[in-house]
């Protein structure tokens, strides 16, 4: 049916989602990116915009809403769901993923908070009729890259003594955030390349169970 995207971002998942539906909207707030992607995807109705609220389209507009790796950067969350409810068709389906808090390695300050599995399904309850919860998981070699990033990133953080990247404001840490998270990844793939150049979309796996979950995923109908 007809299919908002709410954050697309670079626009990552499109090639995926167009075949798929009758007709696919999106929106995001980095106007230059939304400007490169009209010319790519020319079917595509795209607008750039801050979310939330979705003040660009009608009540019971979309079959279907996917919004991936987006709530966790959203400042009023409640408000979030509510517009995704408020837009969806009766009976409409959404696809939210986010990470789980309990397998983040440290802060990060880019997010304004991150969820465990019951309290985004608790915090989705009001806005929805059917609420479900699941994860998506990898398989052996993407949770063996997982030990090793979580080994490096707890070596790091035994410097943080006083426990600063909790104590401090996100907008101090971002900058020695994405130095140190660079660093990290490079030595990561230097020194297991095969491994990282291995892994690809189909060694995730949803699961029914979230608890030990990289990320979360909620399914939720109108």
């Amino acid at each position: 049916g007809d299919l908002l995207e709410v954050g697309c971002g670079e626009g990552r998942g499109i090639d995926w989602l167009i075949p798929k539906v009758t007709s696919y909207s999106a929106i995001d707030k980095i106007a230059p990116v939304i400007e490169q992607l009209k010319t790519k995807y020319p079917q595509a109705k795209l607008i750039g915009g801050n979310i939330p609220p979705l003040s660009a389209y009608s009540d019971n507009s979309f079959d279907c809403i996917v919004s991936f790796q987006v709530i966790e950067h959203i400042q009023d969350d409640k408000m979030f769901l509510k517009e995704i409810s408020r837009v969806l068709k009766p009976g409409g389906l959404a696809l939210i993923t986010t990470p789980n808090r309990l397998l983040s390695l440290s802060r990060n300050p880019w997010h304004i908070r991150e969820y465990t599995a019951p309290e985004l399904t608790d915090l989705a309850r009001p806005f929805f009729t059917t609420v479900e919860m699941k994860g998506i998981t990898g398989n052996e070699k993407v949770m063996q890259y997982y030990d090793r990033n979580k080994a490096s990133v707890n070596k790091m953080m035994k410097w943080d003594i006083f426990n600063l990247q909790h104590k401090l404001p996100a907008s101090l840490l971002r900058i020695p955030y994405e130095i140190l998270n660079r660093m990290n990844r490079n030595k990561l793939k230097t020194g297991a390349d095969e491994l990282v150049q291995s892994i690809d979309h189909t060694d995730y796996l949803l699961v029914d169970d979230a608890t030990k979950a990289l990320d979360l995923f909620l399914l939720v109908r109108k």
